[in-house]
């Protein structure tokens, strides 16, 4: 393995844990992320622009309730992908450790998925699951980004890849199993990950994972987006459909339009 020091302990860290949580690359891009989060919410909900970052973001809750937050998210979610650079900026939060942990030849989701979780709010909940169980290719790695402070059952859950394994080796047990049972078989397990605005999350989606309530005093803003390399096994979820190229390199570009001479 030709890595470099830092390469290695940050691969040895995403296999023994499942994630690593790291100061994100670029901040000037998340501030211009988030700017356009800020925006959007000022102008739907007709929030001050002098509100700051933190209030306008932690305290939604306080302007809409849990039956308006579905057409709100969804506006929001239209809203932030109409911008152009969007995806460009959220590639650039985490693309040196995805370069590690992933490739440098990579495809990334088309959408980038919006997560607002309102304090005390049920209709928000991702019951425990591991995104291969649905189809989706084990060669993928999640990235997380968080709007705001994400702390407690603001933040997301991880069943780290030891208990990962046991569980796989006992799942016809659970099979038929509620996502609530399943929880409750595996809740002493899992390890709640904590970050700060500023901080990225990049797990392995295929380990258990999922929210709980939300019982903070503030609303969670988090984003997640799915990264694999362009030449690694699809699942369900194929090339130019869910996924698009997003790095590929001059001898992959010139290697996939090659075609030997005709000798005849």
């Amino acid at each position: 393995m030709f890595l470099t020091e830092g390469e290695t302990q940050l691969t040895e860290l995403y296999l023994q844990q499942g994630y690593v949580i790291c100061p994100v690359a670029d901040p000037e891009a998340l501030d211009q992320l988030r700017s356009h989060f800020l925006r959007l919410t000022q102008s739907l909900l007709g929030v001050s622009p002098h509100t700051s970052p933190e209030a306008t973001l932690n305290l939604v809750h306080e302007r809409i309730d849990g039956a308006a937050l579905n057409d709100f998210r969804l506006k929001i979610i239209q809203g932030i992908n109409a911008v152009d650079d969007f995806r460009a900026l959220y590639f650039r939060v985490a693309r040196p450790y995805l370069e590690t942990l992933v490739g440098n030849e990579l495809a990334m989701q088309a959408r980038v998925n919006l997560s607002i979780q309102l304090p005390g709010d049920h209709s928000s909940l991702l019951p425990v699951h591991a995104d291969t169980w649905s189809g989706d290719s084990p060669y993928e790695a999640v990235v997380w980004l968080p709007l705001v402070d994400c702390y407690g059952t603001k933040a997301m859950y991880l069943l780290p890849p030891t208990q990962a394994a046991a569980l796989d080796r006992n799942f016809s047990a659970l099979a038929g199993a509620s996502g609530e049972s399943l929880y409750q078989a595996i809740q002493a397990d899992v390890t709640w990950l904590q970050l700060r605005y500023g901080e990225v999350l990049v797990f392995n989606q295929a380990l258990p994972h999922g929210n709980r309530v939300n019982i903070e005093p503030e609303t969670r803003w988090s984003m997640n987006c799915r990264f694999k390399g362009v030449f690694t096994p699809y699942g369900d979820k194929q090339i130019g459909e869910f996924f698009e190229p997003i790095t590929l390199r001059a001898a992959s570009r010139s290697g996939m339009a090659y075609s030997l001479p005709k000798t005849s």
